[in-house]
């Protein structure tokens, strides 16, 4: 089998997402709407609570969609978070320096490869942080990396108020988050 390349990758339609794992092309769709409500939820609380200045704790790149070359791989994390020490200048067209943090927005044409491949490219690269967020099941799992592998820091759900590594100075109330309202309890 031919491995893929990034001429695979920016020769890849524009309406997919297109990554290199392991050699081989992945193209994914883009996210759903429902989904997108999250991403741009996460987006907006922790761009705005880390930024620069004075309304922010400071010290992140807070980004979404980044194109991410760790070696031969070629990823793409839904929101990808840099230490501005580490990457003091954004680069031109995309970072060489896996990110401190990242999440992944799991959807069911997504999940499985986010889970496993990604996560281990991710571990091999020395991310220390990772979020998985499954916006149908209402869920936030948070991830370390410990002596190159990934241990469960804590795993929420519904309408919880986190503060969840490695932002624990942000308060993150997970009820705003989802499209839609939690189903009410049953009786």
């Amino acid at each position: 089998m031919k491995r893929a390349t990034y001429e695979d990758v920016l020769n890849a339609p524009e309406h997919k997402v297109a990554e290199i794992l392991d050699g081989e092309l992945f193209l994914s769709p883009m996210l759903a709407p429902r989904d997108c409500v999250v991403h741009s939820g996460l987006l907006g609380i922790l761009g705005c609570a880390l930024a620069d200045g004075d309304r922010g704790r400071g010290g992140w790149w807070i980004l979404p969609k980044p194109e991410v070359h760790l070696g031969e791989d070629v990823v793409v994390p839904d929101i990808g978070g840099w230490r501005r020490a580490d990457v003091p200048i954004l680069p031109d067209a995309y970072f060489s320096v896996p990110p401190t943090w990242l999440c992944e927005v799991l959807a069911p044409t997504t999940e499985r490869f986010d889970r496993s491949r990604k996560l281990r490219i991710y571990a091999a690269a020395g991310v220390a942080h990772a979020w998985l967020v499954t916006p149908a099941d209402r869920t936030l799992e948070v991830l370390r990396l410990r002596d190159g592998a990934w241990t469960i820091v804590g795993v929420w759900e519904d309408a919880a108020v986190v503060r969840a590594e490695p932002f624990e100075a942000i308060e993150l109330d997970l009820g705003g988050l989802w499209a839609e309202p939690a189903p009410p309890p049953a009786p």
